[in-house]
């Protein structure tokens, strides 16, 4: 029988979507619901196994990983894009990556979750009831603020429709802007240095990877009204974590909305957890039955097709 591992699943529900047991003749399943401690133990780990089904980044595939799984000929993971898999390893050893696909609805709802979390100051408030508080701060509204996005693909236009709903004037920047779509959806294109410097809530929604890595530091935040916002629901990276530390700590900007972090999961003694002005997520996005059930299933859909000598969805 084929060996599976599938990855990361914290929440341990991937039985929740997919029927295992009617697979469990042609395939040896093991779940691995806790992180690896590295990549060591990674490799110590997933030794034995053929194919891993994998969930977003959350376990990187390097290529130091990849070479040395010396019984692994498949890849199969949630999305149609994967940075943290080492795609040209995998070619020269002739694994086979395949994805799924994805509902990108959840990631703007979530950051509208965050906006507006902020605005209402809703996490203070939420905690002041339970400890029989009543009206302890003052919230700010959304219509006639400047809603600035750092990126205006799938789900900064989503965001920026939302936005515009609100009232917002929306403004928006990235190295490949689309202005066709800018004049589409009303939103004004601008330089980054002015989104940052006008922008009262500023919304991150380009791609991870090297080209928008550290985009914002503390030569950013300074630049940033006190009075603005930072949401991140795209990738930890983008933000240098150190310098979003001291900004929120010395309240260079009055607060931020993380979904995404550094390292993930987020380490217990992270200084974010622990400051008043940050309202944080652990990387829930995506992280939706609608969407599980879609990665679940196509991941077995891909294996299935794997195995038979017909893969779908590759990535090259």
């Amino acid at each position: 029988m084929l060996k599976v591992a599938i990855l990361d699943d914290y929440q341990n529900v991937s039985q929740q979507f997919v029927d295992l047991e009617k697979l469990s003749g042609k395939y040896e399943f093991k779940i691995f619901s806790e992180p690896f401690a590295d990549e060591t133990d990674a490799l110590q780990q997933l030794a034995d196994f053929e194919a891993l089904l994998v969930m977003r980044e959350r376990t990187p595939m390097t290529k130091n990983l990849i070479n040395n799984l010396s019984n692994l000929k498949f890849i199969i993971t949630s999305g149609l894009r994967n940075k943290s898999i080492d795609l040209e390893a995998a070619k020269k050893r002739k694994i086979i990556v395949c994805g799924t696909e994805s509902n990108i609805n959840p990631t703007p709802e979530l950051t509208w979750a965050l906006i507006l979390g902020l605005a209402r100051n809703l996490k203070e408030e939420i905690d002041n009831m339970y400890q029989g508080y009543w009206q302890t701060t003052v919230g700010i509204g959304l219509k006639g603020k400047i809603l600035g996005l750092i990126g205006l693909g799938r789900v900064g236009a989503q965001v920026a429709k939302i936005g515009k709903a609100f009232g917002m004037q929306v403004i928006a920047w990235s190295e490949n802007l689309d202005l066709n779509k800018c004049k589409e959806l009303d939103v004004l294109p601008c330089s980054k240095e002015d989104l940052i410097s006008t922008s009262d809530f500023i919304s991150i929604h380009v791609q991870g990877g090297e080209r928008y890595k550290n985009c914002i530091t503390l030569k950013e935040f300074d630049k940033m009204k006190k009075t603005a916002f930072l949401i991140n629901t795209s990738r930890g990276p983008i933000v240098n974590e150190d310098d979003l530390i001291i900004a929120l700590s010395t309240n260079e900007i009055a607060g931020a909305g993380l979904d995404v972090y550094e390292k993930e999961p987020l380490p217990e003694n992270n200084k974010l957890r622990f400051l008043p002005n940050a309202l944080l997520t652990p990387h829930i996005g995506y992280v939706t039955a609608e969407n599980y059930n879609i990665f679940y299933n196509q991941m077995i859909e891909a294996l299935e097709a794997c195995v038979d000598g017909k893969p779908i969805r590759v990535i090259k």
